[in-house]
């Protein structure tokens, strides 16, 4: 089957990403294969490309490609780290996460986008190593602790502190 979006994800891997200082291979590897098409609605579909955030579900928003591959070379992921990312949204860092060979622990607070986000990572895309939580950022998931790395994905009026307690 053709992917009509391989070339725009090809151009925002190396405009987008590397131009702006992004250099981890495993990083630009994920980012150049998850397909960010699928994280948006049909209508923004042509734009999923942009490096912009963009509208989802929720009145919530699927950030911007840089940005997501920004935070995600920060975490200087080596293969089966073990990352809690807190604010799953969409999926699309969830994605990009499991890509690179992390164990993701994803919570959400808003149902319906756990639940979207777990069909098409999941059951559409096949990911295996992701496991999906409904529930308060905030208190993390400790029955999963220690993590390697935490990721807040969402933006919090502060950093909860108790989140400290969940890294190995």
């Amino acid at each position: 089957m053709e992917d009509r979006y391989a070339e725009s994800r090809r151009n925002m891997v190396e405009y987008h990403l590397r131009q702006r200082g992004v250099s981890d291979p495993a990083v630009l590897a994920a980012m150049g294969k998850v397909p960010r098409e699928l994280f948006v609605s049909e209508e923004l579909r042509t734009s999923s490309y942009v490096d912009g955030p963009l509208p989802i579900q929720c009145s919530q928003t699927i950030s911007q490609p840089y940005i997501v591959a920004y935070m995600t070379e920060l975490l200087e992921l080596e293969g089966g780290a073990s990352v809690l990312e807190i604010g799953t949204g969409s999926g699309y860092q969830t994605a990009v996460l499991a890509e690179i060979g992390a164990r993701v622990y994803s919570v959400e607070v808003i149902p319906e986008l756990a639940a979207g986000a777990r069909d098409l990572l999941v059951e559409r895309l096949g990911y295996r190593n992701i496991q999906f939580r409904v529930g308060r950022g905030q208190d993390g998931w400790p029955e999963h602790a220690p993590y390697d790395r935490i990721l807040v994905t969402a933006a919090p009026a502060s950093f909860p502190e108790r989140l400290f307690d969940q890294l190995g």
